[in-house]
């Protein structure tokens, strides 16, 4: 037995969608009801063990039998399944994902979409939801279910056979999605950084459960106060809906078309009272990140940890993690100078002395939402991070030597980037320091193509800067970056000729592939980007444009189109990406139980060395040659941004 290919069907009390596979599967009434499986590729077998049926020895052994690979999709949920139904931990060693290998292939993540995709023969059987909503989860008490909370096979013979080819069918698609792309395996150390990511997922987080259960009830009793105060001041019956909102506004004076933040914030600039009044309560009473309290609960396990939190090849563009649950990659950023103190008041659930310190207690709650996150057992953080990853690693591909002697001598790019497009001396803090905030916009918005309207996205009108003064900006930043420049459009030539000529072509050390209808962009690392199908089409100026297929922005299976600056977006975050995978290895021996976009978070003995680390972490790996790197960090006994 070399390989099995492993699909599940389970039940369990616990919302899965909600608190994830891990809570999941510790739920005391977690249950597998179907086992399907198939050895070396050969007749799918389904083992109905809600029904008395035994799972054969020789399988059940080869779970544990690292010589054997177990493959999945979405193979973290398998191996967690199993490893509680049968008590014992399936570490992640040779155990391997169907999804994963989809990802990497510029694929949808969805088994479904998968198999529409590639027009497999024998695809996921679209009955399966409803299926799932009938045995997999708890059914509703009536009169006439007798009263019942679960369906059983008893229940309904027809759709319980008709849910054992349902999970039969998987493991077919599975298996022929793996055939389908045997011509473009995942490299092994790409498997290798999966393996780190399971055990990083299975370590979990430590979470202060008694601030989050506060915190919670606080946020209860702060809605309540705060709805009657509007209540009173308009006498609107609901005063959180927006149409009831909108209509006394109106009523009022003012006419507004969103009561979205930024909106309720420019009308409070104007707005006399009570007025003003009313739209402050109306901001307090919007804040949506103390809901991630409410996560935090729903995933927490028994020991006080939530796991699975990240997923690997979320994004499948660049090959960077997506967060999941919690979702710790759009954490709420804290600037209150006293947190500590703040931090204590919510944890004891003191809400009278916050009302009387703060002036809003929904923003504390939003501000204290990383110090949720603990070490334990007496241990701390260490949370470091690289210093400016993308800009030096654009500047280092692209050759942009100003940019790179100012990371060499530690300098602050914003005010050398400041300095080079307007040619004078800028400190921050200093001479000409008014340019600095010039120099960061520019840095933000305009590395990856990006001109006139990212600067306006990237919030350049709030921040001072005249609407004239943006075009002027946005040609300093290219005439000072003129290799960055080049770099964007010889990336775009090389891209067009290799999908005309279907040959390869070669920029800046980044090789270009079309094989078997797809385009392949080599890394330095030796990982590949992948394009599905693309095309040389025509962009909305009458210009050649790239065109591809993939998952677009309404999560649909779309031709999305490109081009060099783009592509120059996606090479850079994905070797950003490849850096943090490096580092993390180079650290696997330390426990790292997060890791945010450049950041790791790590629960560390109280003697571990701040500065060993981040001089680990700033290696430079070996196919980076002359890329400098410097990590920094900072210690800490709740997790919270520095």
């Amino acid at each position: 037995m070399e390989s099995i290919n492993i699909d599940i069907e389970s039940f369990s009390s616990v919302d899965l969608s909600k608190c994830g596979v891990y809570r999941y599967a510790s739920s005391p009434d977690f249950d597998i009801l179907l086992f399907g499986y198939s050895v070396d590729g050969g007749d799918v077998h389904v083992v109905d063990l809600c029904q008395g049926e035994e799972i054969p020895a020789d399988i059940v052994a080869a779970l544990s039998d690292d010589s054997v690979i177990k493959w999945s999709y979405n193979n973290n949920f398998e191996r967690v399944c199993l490893s509680n139904y049968f008590g014992t931990w399936f570490e992640p060693e040779n155990w391997r994902c169907t999804m994963v290998w989809a990802a990497y292939l510029g694929l949808p993540r969805s088994l479904e979409d998968v198999g529409a995709v590639l027009g497999l023969e024998k695809q996921k059987l679209s009955e399966g939801k409803e299926l799932i909503r009938y045995f997999c989860v708890p059914c509703k008490q009536t009169k006439a279910n007798g009263g019942r909370t679960r369906n059983l096979p008893e229940h309904d013979r027809e759709k319980w056979e008709r849910f054992k080819a349902y999970n039969l069918r998987d493991v077919e698609a599975e298996m022929q999605i793996q055939q389908r792309l045997a011509k473009f395996p995942v490299p092994d150390f790409v498997w290798e950084e999966y393996r780190q990511d399971q055990e990083i997922n299975d370590r979990g987080i430590g979470v202060d459960m008694d601030m989050v259960r506060n915190a919670i009830a606080i946020d209860g009793r702060s809605k309540a106060e705060l709805s009657a105060a509007m209540k009173e001041l308009t006498g609107l019956e609901n005063p959180n809906s927006v149409q009831q909102m909108k209509q006394w506004l109106s009523e009022n004076g003012v006419e507004t078309d969103s009561l979205d933040k930024k909106a309720v914030a420019e009308l409070m600039k104007d707005a006399e009272e009570p007025l003003r009044k009313v739209l402050a309560l109306r901001q307090q009473l919007a804040k949506s990140s103390v809901k991630k309290y409410q996560a935090m609960e729903n995933a927490v396990c028994a020991d006080s940890r939530a796991h699975g939190m990240f997923a690997f090849y979320g994004a499948n563009r660049t090959g960077r993690f997506s967060g999941r649950i919690i979702q710790l990659q759009n954490l709420y950023k804290n600037t209150m100078p006293d947190l500590a103190q703040a931090r204590e008041l919510v944890r004891c659930g003191d809400f009278e002395a916050l009302e009387i310190l703060y002036d809003s207690v929904p923003e504390v709650l939003s501000e204290l939402i990383r110090t949720a996150f603990v070490p334990q057992d007496g241990r701390k953080f260490i949370v470091a991070d690289f210093s400016a990853i993308e800009a030096r690693v654009l500047a280092w591909i692209a050759g942009e030597r100003w940019r790179l002697k100012v990371f060499e001598g530690g300098g602050d790019i914003y005010c050398a980037s400041a300095s080079q497009m307007f040619h004078v001396p800028v400190e921050k803090h200093g001479v000409n320091g008014h340019l600095r905030q010039k120099g960061k916009i520019a840095e933000l918005a305009l590395g990856y193509g990006g001109s006139v309207g990212a600067l306006i996205s990237m919030g350049a009108l709030e921040m001072g800067l005249a609407e004239e003064e943006l075009q002027p900006l946005v040609s300093a930043w290219r005439d000072s970056n003129p290799c960055i420049t080049e770099f964007w459009w010889a990336v775009d030539r090389a891209v067009k000729e290799c999908i005309k000529m279907r040959a390869g072509t070669e920029t800046h050390g980044i090789r270009f592939d079309y094989q078997g209808g797809m385009l392949f962009i080599t890394l330095f690392s030796g990982r590949r980007l992948a394009y599905v199908k693309p095309r040389i089409g025509e962009n909305q100026f009458g210009g050649e444009s790239v065109t591809y297929m993939g998952v677009g922005g309404t999560k649909k299976w779309e031709r999305l189109e490109s081009y060099g600056p783009k592509f120059v977006e996606n090479i850079v975050q994905a070797v950003s990406r490849d850096i943090l995978c490096y580092a993390m290895r180079t650290l696997r021996n330390c426990s790292i139980v997060a890791h945010v976009h450049d950041e790791v978070i790590i629960e560390a003995d109280r003697k571990m060395s701040l500065p060993t680390v981040c001089e680990q972490m700033g290696r430079t790996p070996p196919w980076a040659k002359g890329l400098r790197l410097r990590a920094d960090g900072y210690e800490c006994d709740f997790y919270q941004k520095d």
